[in-house]
């Protein structure tokens, strides 16, 4: 198991998502965390490093195991929003929820917040 599995798996811990979700939610395929985790492999390209920090919201280099403490990115208070947005329409489609009324809420979020 790597180093980079360890991580990847605390961090979907923390945020509440399986590997598979995180696989599915950026495109990539979930055999890399499955490689990952059987020794496989022991890296991803750059891009999907890129990809993966982004979605966490932590450095490249906290994902490699480069700094021993997670440091997140300082987003502005629209990123967070979206992806507070994001993980509400995804909660509430797991719940079954109809899509359209998922935007219809988030729309009229947005509208009352003035965004």
């Amino acid at each position: 198991m790597s180093n980079l599995y360890e991580i990847l798996s605390k961090l979907c811990e923390s945020k509440g998502v399986s590997g598979y979700r995180m696989c599915k939610d950026l495109g990539i395929q979930p055999s890399v965390m499955t490689d990952l985790k059987m020794g496989r492999r022991s890296s991803v390209k750059a891009e999907t490093a890129a990809k993966i920090a982004d979605y966490f919201n932590v450095s490249v280099s906290y994902l490699l195991g480069k700094e021993d403490n997670e440091k997140k990115l300082v987003v502005n208070d629209d990123n967070k929003l979206d992806n507070v947005y994001f993980n509400f329409a995804k909660d509430a489609q797991d719940s079954g929820i109809d899509p359209k009324d998922i935007k219809l809420a988030i729309e009229t979020i947005k509208k009352l917040r003035g965004k």
